[in-house]
């Protein structure tokens, strides 16, 4: 098993009067040619975003982007037609395919808005260009599926990959079972302690792992955790 861990304090960082952005890759500004996504794995920006601001109408194509919101809530408009409002425990995906405008506001004018962006590459190019929104299971001392291309649960996603989220309480253990394939597995600790394989990982530490067919990891205290397993060939 090969681990190679992020600090969260070495993470990209962003920002403007109303935002502030942790880049966990390579994105807008910052530029670190070691860290340019692993595999399908692109982006994962951690943002928090001031009460009633917002990024205003701009385009993606050939990425599936997913949003997970973990406080306060965000208000999504598109070139496809879609206007809605995502709540804390919901994940979005928008597959931009052959090209979507969107913007996502801070719907609340009194609270800041915290969420997730991931990217993901998809499998296929010039997809025509779609939209899903779900709600996340809350259920303790569990990963739950909240994105994969299997459409078993959660969102779709247009690639071989599978995204868990989960909260654990201390001391519970978790051993994920993993996917055949040319798989790699990336954690992200949205806020908490564990220990994955001896190694302590903290709120905003990530880790790449791979040559293994599953991971093991254990709460030191209450922690929350996104899981994601992608193609790293």
């Amino acid at each position: 098993m090969n681990i190679n861990i992020l600090k969260s304090e070495d993470r990209g960082i962003s920002r403007y009067d109303w935002l502030l952005s942790r880049h966990s890759f390579s994105f807008a500004n910052y530029h670190n040619p070691e860290r340019m996504g692993f595999g399908a794995l692109r982006v994962l920006n951690d943002d928090i975003v001031d009460a009633g601001k917002g990024f205003g109408m701009h385009r993606h194509d050939n990425m599936e982007v997913i949003s997970i919101v973990l406080e306060g809530s965000l208000e999504h408009k598109d070139s496809m037609g879609n206007h809605g409002i995502i709540k804390e425990n919901e994940v979005q995906r928008m597959s931009a395919g052959t090209g979507v405008m969107h913007s996502e506001f801070n719907h609340s004018k009194t609270d800041k808005s915290h969420f997730l962006q991931i990217w993901i590459e998809p499998n296929e190019m010039n997809l025509e260009p779609s939209y899903e929104q779900k709600k996340i299971p809350t259920t303790r001392n569990k990963l739950h599926e909240i994105a994969s291309g299997t459409k078993k649960n959660g969102v779709y996603l247009h690639q071989d990959a599978f995204m868990f989220i989960g909260s654990f309480d201390k001391g519970n253990e978790i051993v994920q079972k993993l996917e055949d394939g040319p798989h790699g597995t990336f954690i992200f600790i949205i806020y908490g302690r564990i220990d994955l394989e001896k190694k302590i990982l903290e709120t905003g530490d990530s880790a790449e792992i791979t040559g293994t067919d599953k991971v093991a990891f254990k709460a030191k205290e209450q922690s929350k955790i996104l899981l994601i397993e992608v193609p790293i060939n």
